[in-house]
């Protein structure tokens, strides 16, 4: 089972034996997704993280990718001795490339949000708003005058 979960961590889960002791365990509908290269669809409800496209995105994330590292010296800092790599690119392609040359070779990985990239800002990241205006907005206005807010 370590051997199973060191080469596809996504697939652990938790299941709770007879006393209610609560166990690591293998999800195998995912196992079956993960050496699958197409949709595995299981019989099993379970707690998950859900979205529109989720699907199409874990196809495109095992789509073979026809790109390579390429290093660019002239950019890098002390690119002869530095153990750090710095890639510019899209991120799924990415890791796509590091997960295969670098794996288990890889401390920290820092991915910069794709939106907000250039002049075309499609993605709202200014979120603040006074107290009235959220308490109104998010339905709690009566009951934030009840309690005295």
């Amino acid at each position: 089972m370590e051997k199973l979960l060191a080469l596809f961590p996504n697939v652990a889960t938790e299941t709770r034996d007879e006393k209610g002791t609560l166990l690591r365990g293998i999800d195998f509908d995912l196992l079956r997704q993960e050496l699958s290269g197409r949709i595995v669809e299981g019989p099993h409800e379970r707690y998950r993280l859900d979205w529109p496209g989720k699907r199409e995105a874990m196809l495109a994330a095992k789509a073979p990718i026809a790109k390579a590292l390429r290093p660019c010296s002239e950019e890098s800092v002390d690119f002869d001795t530095t153990k750090n790599l710095f890639i510019e690119g899209g991120n799924l392609d990415a890791l796509k490339l590091l997960q295969e040359t670098y794996l288990g070779k890889v401390k920290l990985i820092y991915i910069d949000p794709s939106y907000n990239t250039g002049n075309d800002f499609i993605y709202d990241d200014e979120f603040a708003e006074d107290a009235d205006t959220y308490l109104t907005r998010s339905n709690q206005k009566a009951a934030a005058l009840l309690w005295g807010i």
